[in-house]
């Protein structure tokens, strides 16, 4: 069955499904597709799944949704759980760090699947004592796992999501996806080279090469901009 499914998924995008693709012979593969939403990703360069729900903003209770962010960058990125051990160490380095984002039109917000009342206990605990205190970012409580199962990073077997990171444009467009294993925390600092990268490809129409920070050479997206740039790194 798994073959199976591997197949269907590399055929997915080439194939429109209708009500009349999966027939009697296919009912084994057809049987294993809610297990898409463990495997399946969200397309870059497509728009980025909607999504709406409560989360602790400023230690208060707040809906927000994807819609809230258009005209500007968001750092959507998902963690295990609350009251866990690396998940706290990303929440605070990106909470320290939102300033840096706001001041380049681009928000971040955190998401897990606890409830915003579990977010709420965690805030409001003493980070001497295990909680985050005040942060200055969301977090967006997705109980019902939808979101989660949405952005691809969902796992069945453990009932969590993995640390999945993404990347939304100003035109909600998924621009970068980033997913870790559960044991290793994400880099605050390449997230915000990231969408620095982006929003300058976007302004400029040039590409950013390998390790490009603000200020270092771009080059232009052809043979004679390829050579230019080499020619001048020397």
């Amino acid at each position: 069955i798994m073959s199976q499914l591997y197949s269907l998924i590399r055929n997915l995008h080439h194939v429109r499904l209708t009500p009349t693709y999966f027939t009697e012979e296919s009912s084994s593969v057809a049987s294993i597709l809610p297990l898409l939403s463990d495997v399946m990703m969200p397309e870059l360069e497509k728009p980025a799944p909607s999504f709406e729900g409560p989360a602790v903003v400023n230690g208060q209770f707040k809906q927000i949704k994807l819609a809230d962010y258009r005209g500007k960058y968001l750092v959507f990125f998902f963690y295990p759980l609350d009251f866990t051990f690396v998940c706290p160490t990303e929440i605070l380095e990106f909470s320290e760090s939102y300033p840096y984002f706001q001041k380049i039109n681009c928000e971040v917000v955190a998401a897990s699947t606890d409830s915003q009342y579990a977010h709420l206990a965690w805030v409001n605990t003493p980070r001497s004592e295990g909680g985050l205190g005040d942060i200055n970012i969301p977090l967006l409580a997705d109980k019902s796992t939808r979101i989660a199962r949405a952005y691809g990073i969902y796992n069945e077997n453990t009932g969590i999501p993995y640390r999945g990171l993404f990347i939304i444009d100003e035109h909600q467009i998924l621009r970068q996806i980033t997913v870790n294993d559960l044991p290793v925390g994400r880099s605050v600092e390449e997230t915000l080279r990231l969408v620095q990268a982006f929003q300058f490809t976007d302004k400029y129409g040039e590409v950013c090469p390998a390790n490009w920070k603000p200020g270092d050479k771009t080059m232009k997206p052809n043979p004679a901009g390829a050579k230019e740039y080499f020619k001048s790194s020397k």
